[in-house]
C-alpha cells in the first residue's frame, strides 16, 4: 500500500520555558549563530544535518520535560564534548558510558545524550 507520508523525520519538538533562552543556550551547545528569527513568538528551528530540532515554549508544562532522550547528538569526539557540555554549566546526568555516550539535562531539565559518531 502506498502511503502520503514519507518515512523521514522532519523536526523533533523539545517543550522549553523561555523560547529566548532556549534558543541561546542551544545555538550556544551546537555552534551556531543565534541570531534565527522566532516564530509566532514560540516557536525556534535550529537547522540540523537531518531533522531540525524545534524549540517550542508554548507546549511546554512542567509535565512535558523529557526524562529520557528522545534522539542523541552525534560527536567525532565523546571525551571533548563530555567536557563541552560540563563546561557550559549544563546538569550532567551520566559518566561517559561504554567510551560511547552521556547524558545531561538542558536548562529546563530535559534530558539529551550526546554519542559517539
Amino acid at each position: 500500500m502506498n502511503s502520503p507520508i514519507l518515512t523521514q523525520i522532519g523536526g523533533v519538538f523539545i517543550p522549553v520555558s523561555d523560547i529566548e533562552r532556549s534558543k541561546d543556550w542551544y545555538c550556544d551547545l551546537l555552534g551556531l549563530p543565534s541570531d534565527g528569527e522566532i516564530l509566532f513568538g514560540h516557536l525556534f528551528v535550529i537547522p540540523m544535518t537531518g531533522p531540525a530540532i524545534v524549540l517550542d515554549s508554548r507546549i511546554y508544562t512542567s509535565e512535558c520535560v523529557l526524562n529520557t532522550p528522545l534522539f542523541h547528538l552525534n560527536s567525532h569526539d565523546i571525551d571533548a564534548a563530555y567536557d563541552f557540555v560540563r563546561q557550559s554549566g549544563a546538569e550532567i546526568l551520566t559518566d561517559i558510558e561504554h567510551d560511547h555516550w552521556f547524558n545531561f539535562r538542558d536548562p529546563d531539565g530535559n534530558v539529551l545524550m550526546v554519542c559517539r559518531s
